[in-house]
This record gives C-alpha cells, structure tokens and sequence, in this order.
C-alpha cells in the first residue's frame, strides 16, 4: 500500500512537473512570436537596410548606423510633435476614465430608473453609428475643427470597455460598503467620490493603457480634425517619411543620389516605428502591477 502510494505520488509529481514544462515553453514560443518583430525593427532601425534586406539582421544589427534616427530627431516638428502627443495623450485618457466611471457607476445600480432601457441604447450605439461623415459635420457646426477636444468628444465613451467597467462595479464593490457610507450620512455623489473611485484600481489601470495606447497612436482622427494644427508625433513620423519618400522618387528621376536616399527612406521607416513605440512600452511597466488582475475584473457576465 505505501509502495503504491509512493507511486502515485511520484505519478502525479512527473504528471505536475512534465505540464509546468508544456506551459513554460508555449510561454516561450508566444513571447518570441510576440515579441521578435519589435526586436527585428528595433535592430533593422541600426543596421543597413541592404543588410536587413538580404537577411543578415537575424538577430544582431550589421552595418551599424544611427543616420535614420539623426534624420527622424534633426526634423523641427519632431519636439512638438512629442509633446502633444504626450498632450492629447493625458488629457484624453483621464477624460475617457472619467467618462467611463461617470456612465458605468450609475448604470451598476439597480435602483436607477431606466436602467435597461439605458443599457441597451448604449449597446446599440456599438453596431450603430452616425459614420464619418456626419460626425465630421457635427464636429464642424460645433466649432471644433482644429481644437484638440475634436479629439476626444465624437469617441468619449467606449461602450465595450464601459460595460467591463460597470461589471466590475456589480460584482466587485460590496454593496454593503455603500450602504454603510450612506447611513453615515454620505450622499451618493460623495459616496461615489470617497469609497467608490478609490477602490478600482485594477480595472481603471487596464482601461486608462486601453486609453493610451488608443491616443498615442492615433493619426487618422488627427488628420481629419486638427487641420494640420497641433499634430501629434505620429502624423510628424508620417510626415518625415513621406518627405523623404517623395526626395527619394525625385532622385530615382535624375542620375546620382538615388541608392543613398533610398537607403535613408529605409532607415527612417524602421525609426519611426521604434520612436513612436518606445513612450508606450516606457509607461507601461508603472500599471503593470494592476493590469493582470484588473485584465480579468468585470468579465463576469451579470443580469442588465
């Protein structure tokens, strides 16, 4: 009997062991598929594009050059372009958390008159919009174009991340915690302030890098509204390349000068990608600690 259980011990040690192994190594395969391309731009970025090319930048940089990020950082829009990008980036995330917060926490109590009916018109908004078009009119007549705020007014609740957000406030605040700060005497405004905003911080973390990310790396939206004012460090990346793109089919027109102004077009392309990524991955590491338990928080399913 002792032998048998030792057995099954040994069994089921081998059995725990073999499977930490499987995890351990699909960890591995998806952290290299995940992360290989950010380390091939980033080493394509120094080495020679005729060098990338003919797959000499496997793993380590080969012809070393910093010319493409001298030609990103020599331009003079690119300072600008940082700092509002940092801009739209900040003020655009804390109003998207506010407005999540503002819409998601009244729609987490029951006894709110109209609840349902709320809820489902926010979940119609998700497969029915105005378009681009009539957004932009809409933009227009309110005097926004060329105004940041045109940024972040016509996309202010994300209703996906507001029904996570509202989940989260069902199922993970006590009721009780509530009810104990209103019999105290607190109204609901100061309850919402005090007991009920410091509380999520998991789930405010992954929704404000959700934010963030959205904002740094949004171009499209600053193309239609800005008006050329303003422009965010991704529109000056794309800028800068452009300009060298179109210096680079001029040359190809003349004799001379075409090899070495298409290998800098190459060299730019990858530094671009590597200076717009790099904030972001510099940011994240401080709502790391939140982002995995707060990742999970608000996906139990819950009655509207």
């Amino acid at each position: 009997m002792a032998s048998a259980a030792a057995r099954k011990k040994t069994s089921a040690g081998m059995s725990d062991k073999t499977s930490d192994i499987i995890l351990a190594a699909i960890c591995a395969i998806v952290l290299i598929i995940v992360a290989y391309p950010l380390y091939y731009v980033l080493v394509a970025s120094v080495s020679d594009p005729y060098d990338v090319y003919a797959g000499k930048t496997f793993l380590l940089p080969s012809g070393f050059s910093l010319d493409g990020y001298k030609a990103v950082f020599a331009d003079p829009k690119i300072m600008p372009g940082f700092f509002n990008s940092v801009k739209y980036t900040v003020v655009g995330t804390c109003f998207s958390v506010i407005m999540l917060y503002i819409t998601a926490y009244p729609l987490a109590q029951k006894d709110l008159p109209g609840r349902k009916f709320l809820s489902l018109f926010f979940v119609f908004t998700m497969y029915f919009g105005g378009g681009m078009i009539p957004t932009y009119l809409i933009v227009k007549q309110t005097g926004l174009i060329g105004n940041m705020w045109s940024l972040f007014l016509p996309g202010g609740v994300a209703v996906g991340n507001m029904i996570i957000v509202r989940n989260y406030f069902q199922n993970s605040i006590p009721h009780d915690l509530v009810e104990a700060s209103e019999i105290d005497g607190c109204s609901k405004f100061r309850t919402f302030i005090s007991v009920v905003i410091p509380l999520p911080m998991p789930i405010l973390a992954v929704q404000a890098v959700f934010a963030m990310v959205a904002y740094w790396n949004d171009w499209f939206t600053a193309i239609i509204y800005l008006g050329g004012k303003g422009e965010p460090l991704p529109l000056v990346l794309r800028g800068i390349l452009m300009k060298s793109s179109a210096a680079t089919e001029q040359a190809s027109m003349i004799s001379g000068g075409y090899a070495e102004l298409n290998k800098q077009t190459e060299l730019i392309k990858f530094c671009s990608m590597i200076v717009a990524a790099v904030p972001m991955l510099i940011a994240y590491p401080y709502v790391q600690k939140y982002f995995e338990k707060g990742f999970m928080a608000g996906a139990a399913p819950s009655s509207t």
